[in-house]
């Protein structure tokens, strides 16, 4: 792909992925956040007793906010931008407050475009959720794979485990890289069939073993001395990482390593900013989802047995990879 059909894209993806700062934007505005928060500083705890608001959530939309610049964050206390401020807040004689309600209405009535233009075809990806979804992480990857593989020294490991690892898109950049390497690929029994089809189009079958579960509840397959936890994490809570750890921990061989890819947050978790607004992501999509700190995760994987943690890529993006190893 050439640069200009390159800048092209990103530049669709880009206004495609807007909505999401949209919607942190409208969703303030509508629970009147920077009204609320005129004039002081508040904790999420505190504005959450004081207007019924759930705690967790409500931390994790702020902190968006604070990444996206209409909030500072001070020692856990968020208070409006000057701009915010002036524009945002109900009590100031600038804002634009009602604009923004009204732009939040229309919202509900562009989410029906599609219904308002016609019905979707019967095939149309879209009605099978899985399937779109595992497209778009090997669209997602695709392009990029090599790379992190690259980063995380594939020739020091023979066997992988790629847990959750949908179509292989990870598993077949691992195997590319290391001739000599075979793989276990763990996921859910309705992905196995997407990747067992994406392995035999890549004439790799034969150096990966497939297994279906679910990490939540199953055993990780034993006997591996890399495993890897590919854009996961973000999708559970701390309890759930922490179980996940230790299972991948017992999966590997003494001295065998795991490596997180996903964002690695600041400790305010107000950046990068792109990690914040996933988090939003998260919480709109998952019962305990976020994006965590490299604090967080290195007291997770201690908790769970291995050794301190090393970063190995942090770029700002959820290609950050952090890297422990389970004592020999």
């Amino acid at each position: 792909m050439g640069t200009t059909e390159r800048g092209w894209l990103d530049d669709v993806l880009n206004r495609v992925r807007g909505f999401m700062e949209a919607r942190v934007l409208l969703t303030a505005a509508e629970l009147d956040v920077f009204t609320v928060l005129g004039g002081r500083a508040s904790s999420a705890r505190e504005l959450a007793e004081e207007r019924g608001w759930d705690p967790a959530a409500a931390e994790v939309l702020l902190d968006a906010l604070t990444a996206m610049g209409c909030l500072t964050k001070h020692q856990g206390r968020y208070a409006n931008t000057p701009e915010a401020e002036l524009w945002l807040s109900a009590d100031s004689p600038e804002t634009v407050l009602p604009y923004l309600l009204h732009l939040a209405g229309l919202w509900k009535a562009w989410s029906g475009l599609t219904d308002k233009v016609g019905p979707l075809p019967p095939d149309a990806p879209a009605h099978d959720r899985t399937a779109a979804f595992i497209g778009a992480m090997h669209v997602l990857g695709r392009g990029k794979a090599h790379r992190t593989i690259a980063a995380l020294r594939p020739l020091e490991s023979t066997r992988l485990l790629d847990v959750g690892g949908a179509s292989g898109t990870y598993t077949i950049a691992f195997l590319r890289a290391n001739p000599d390497a075979e793989a276990t690929l763990f996921d859910l029994p309705d992905v196995v069939p997407l990747a067992r089809r994406r392995l035999a189009e890549e004439g790799l079958s034969h150096r990966v073993r497939i297994v279906a579960g679910d990490l939540h509840h199953d055993a990780l397959p034993s006997g591996h001395d890399l495993a890897l936890l590919s854009a996961i994490i973000h999708m559970n809570s701390p309890e759930e990482n922490l179980a996940l750890f230790r299972k991948c921990r017992e999966a590997l061989e003494p001295g065998g390593r795991v490596v997180i890819r996903d964002h690695l947050m600041s400790d305010d978790r107000t950046s990068p900013r792109a990690g914040a607004l996933f988090a939003v992501n998260m919480l709109a999509a998952t019962a305990g989802g976020r994006t965590y700190s490299l604090r967080e995760l290195s007291e997770l994987l201690r908790e769970a047995g291995f050794e301190e943690p090393s970063v190995l890529e942090a770029n700002g993006t959820m290609d950050d990879l952090i890297e422990a190893r389970k004592p020999n």
